[in-house]
């Protein structure tokens, strides 16, 4: 019976395709070999079986054939983002094989459990390219280059206007990446005062500073090991930790705060800002060499003004979504309510989109009704300061009678602009101010009405 086990069990362990076994007599005879290890040798079980272990594989060859072979692993492990696993194979003998693999066993399962507690952990990737929606040219462009830059080691600067979804294309990259079973830690370099980024970023030793946790706290880098660290408003870095960050970048190496040994770490870096980095390595605000070396893989996230038709997917992606959140019922928007969407100028791009539906979806449940309508954008309708409560609703004239929304709009942002200009005795800054508008949609409106310079 034991024999039968112990058969059945061989049989097995041979069968393992990601480890390479002989076995050998008393006399060094290969008595049996498996697949795997047949694949190293480039042989067939004919070349092998019965042959002397030193015909085979000379001794002086026998430590370079181990050394550098590796051996691909399936699936589950390369999307870890390790590199391959180099199995030695070393000659076991009956007695050995079954021990080295329980070994292995352990180190699965132990790999396993890890994957898990990150899996279910703060620091895992919430959004993946299927939550980045839309159909422009430049957009989709955009998610085809983030995509090959999730299978890559290469640091990414991620570059875009506040709201555009850079964060996401930073959740996104890492989930499609062979990283995804590891961290995804992120750090919000503008949120953090300065005293605090270093030891954030890097961790402390027991006893660095005055109020330091005992036996001392890992960094974010040494949290993400393995996996991403996404430092978001890189732009406002300060100097002096652009200069460490560097170090970190070129060596791949931390060092604690009051540590005396650097600590190795495998991470694939993604930086974020709505900044223009260029320009203020001109004028000294960041450091080139870290631009440099920042400027591997860049994405420019297109603002929601440049893709306007994009607007309709965005609404009826985030509908549902919000309706979920909120415990409401409101199912649909009205063509002229997205006719309005389309023309307003979104300055704080698909965050200021989400909002406004948000806030329009809480005023449409409270009366009931179903469907977005107009009436439900009021700070779309009615210039910004100028704003009036709900019970005194503005009451614009319109000299003639119209049925199209959009030429109705276009008259009232004509005798509101026309009015508020002879309020400031035609000073473009500060009707502009009044309006709630940047200057330069002032002068594109004013370009479009034909308004007298």
């Amino acid at each position: 019976m034991k024999n039968e086990i112990f058969v059945e069990v061989l049989n097995g362990i041979m069968e393992n395709p990601y480890i390479g076994i002989i076995i050998v007599d008393t006399e060094g005879c290969i008595k049996i070999v498996n697949k795997t290890y047949l694949g190293i040798l480039n042989m067939t079980e004919n070349d092998v079986l019965n042959r002397h272990i030193l015909e085979i594989i000379p001794h002086s060859k026998l430590p370079e054939v181990l050394k550098t072979r590796e051996v691909q692993l399936p699936n589950y492990w390369t999307a870890k983002g390790q590199d391959p696993v180099v199995f030695r194979t070393p000659l076991y003998s009956e007695g050995k094989l079954i021990g080295a693999m329980e070994q292995s066993l352990v180190y699965l399962e132990r790999e396993i459990a890890a994957c898990k507690e990150v899996s279910g952990s703060i620091y895992s990737a919430k959004y993946c390219f299927e939550n980045i929606v839309g159909r422009d040219e430049n957009l989709r462009r955009i998610k085809t280059l983030a995509l090959r830059a999730s299978r890559t080691r290469s640091t990414v600067l991620i570059m875009g206007e506040s709201g555009t979804g850079k964060e996401l294309f930073a959740n996104a990259i890492h989930k499609a990446g062979p990283r995804t079973n590891y961290p995804f830690v992120r750090v919000n370099c503008a949120a953090l005062p300065d005293n605090l980024l270093e030891s954030e970023l890097f961790g402390y030793e027991e006893g660095a500073f005055t109020g330091a946790r005992k036996g001392g706290k890992p960094g974010k880098f040494e949290i993400a090991n393995h996996g991403t660290i996404f430092l978001d408003e890189i732009g406002d870095m300060p100097l002096a930790m652009q200069a460490k960050l560097l170090i970190v970048l070129q060596e791949r190496e931390v060092e604690r705060v009051g540590g005396t040994k650097p600590i190795r770490v495998d991470v694939q870096v993604i930086a974020a800002t709505n900044r223009n980095l260029e320009q203020m390595v001109k004028i000294g605000k960041f450091r080139a060499d870290l631009y440099y070396r920042l400027n591997v893989l860049t994405l420019n996230i297109p603002s929601l003004r440049e893709r306007p038709k994009d607007i309709t997917l965005l609404v009826n992606y985030l509908l549902p979504k919000l309706n979920q959140r909120l415990h409401t019922w409101v199912e649909k928007i009205s063509q002229e309510a997205i006719l309005l969407l389309s023309n307003y100028d979104w300055p704080g791009n698909v965050r200021e989109l989400e909002n406004l539906l948000e806030r329009a979806i809480n005023l449409a449940d409270f009366n009931q009704d179903s469907c977005l309508t107009p009436q439900y954008f009021p700070s779309l309708l009615r210039p910004a300061g100028q704003l009036k409560p709900a019970t005194q609703p503005v009451e614009i004239e319109i000299r003639e009678s119209v049925d199209n929304l959009e030429e109705a709009i276009g008259k009232i942002e004509v005798e509101t602009i026309r009015r508020v200009l002879q309020k400031t005795h035609n000073n473009k800054a500060q009707t502009a101010k009044i309006l709630g508008l940047n200057k330069s949609v002032l002068y594109r409106k004013l370009k479009k009405y034909n308004f007298m310079a």
